[in-house]
């Protein structure tokens, strides 16, 4: 039985939401394949309730994720003057954040860190802490974060760089921190307050955050590519086995050494290098360049 289910006109014509989405599978399907081919009568795993499949399949999508799949999402935001940006809903961690230039070019931030936005505690004139009769009385921000965000990038002087004048800037930048040898400004993650906060310089400017999700945000996003399903089936097997009494220990160490071998194999596939693309790259890599 074909997989397609409609028409080229109205797959082209539609609305566009399912445009690509060949190349995925959903979580359900995967239930379900795994649940009629590998658990039964006669196999290796002869009996698994559906729920237990289900946990370990959301398992399986989570730790895929982290490193397999394709599951890095991006947000644009303009910076508003609190210099604060709220982390999305489906965070567990940062790729990159940039900021973007005149050209729509992306300037990479560089997180800031030697600062943090610590909880501020409310002191009398001597330093007695101040509390409300039962708990201490907080600050509405820190004095760091405000120091922080009021913070004036210092101007660039052009003669600092590598220019006819350098001979005359001998050692003016010895010791220079190259992460912030740069105008793009920085950044830091609060994780209590599920905040990220930038620097003054961008202020009103537009940043991208790359993050990484964990694949079980939505419905929608519960899927997988069809170059890892088979990953996917070897990582629950091997859950599944690894927990229950009656499985010889040399089964188990089967589904171990198949499931690295599915998830070395997807991560192969899945990388999409091009040959051309490489040989492209490793040319400017042979320019001589004069310092």
């Amino acid at each position: 039985m074909a997989l397609l289910n409609e028409s080229q006109n109205a797959y082209y014509g539609g609305s566009g939401e399912d445009y690509g989405s060949y190349q995925f599978t959903s979580l359900t399907n995967i239930i379900n394949a795994f649940e009629v081919v590998y658990v039964g009568e006669g196999k290796l795993i002869s009996k698994a309730s559906r729920s237990e499949i289900a946990f370990h399949a959301q398992r399986a999508l989570q730790e895929l994720s982290f490193d397999t799949l394709k599951s890095v999402k991006s947000q644009e935001i303009e910076v508003p003057s609190s210099l604060q940006m709220v982390l999305p809903q489906d965070y567990v961690n940062y790729v990159k954040i940039t900021r973007m230039d005149a050209d729509g070019i992306e300037r990479i931030l560089y997180p800031a860190r030697h600062t943090s936005n610590p909880t501020a505690i409310s002191q009398d004139a001597d330093g007695t802490y101040q509390t409300d009769g039962t708990d201490l009385t907080l600050q509405a921000e820190s004095d760091t974060w405000t120091n922080y965000k009021n913070l004036s990038p210092n101007e660039v002087d052009d003669d600092s760089y590598d220019t006819e004048l350098f001979d005359l800037l001998l050692g003016q930048r010895y010791g220079i921190s190259p992460e912030h040898a740069q105008v793009n400004g920085s950044f830091y993650i609060d994780e209590n307050a599920g905040k990220i906060h930038f620097s003054s310089i961008n202020a009103g400017g537009t940043v991208i955050l790359k993050y990484i999700s964990d694949g079980l945000g939505t419905e929608a996003e519960m899927r997988v590519h069809k170059f890892a399903e088979e990953a996917m089936y070897k990582h629950i097997a091997y859950a599944i086995a690894s927990a229950q009494a009656n499985i010889p220990e040399y089964v188990i160490q089967r589904f171990r050494k198949e499931k690295i071998a599915s998830t070395r194999k997807a991560k192969l596939r899945l990388s999409n290098i091009k040959i051309e693309e490489i040989a492209q790259v490793l040319r400017g890599s042979s320019k001589h360049i004069k310092h």
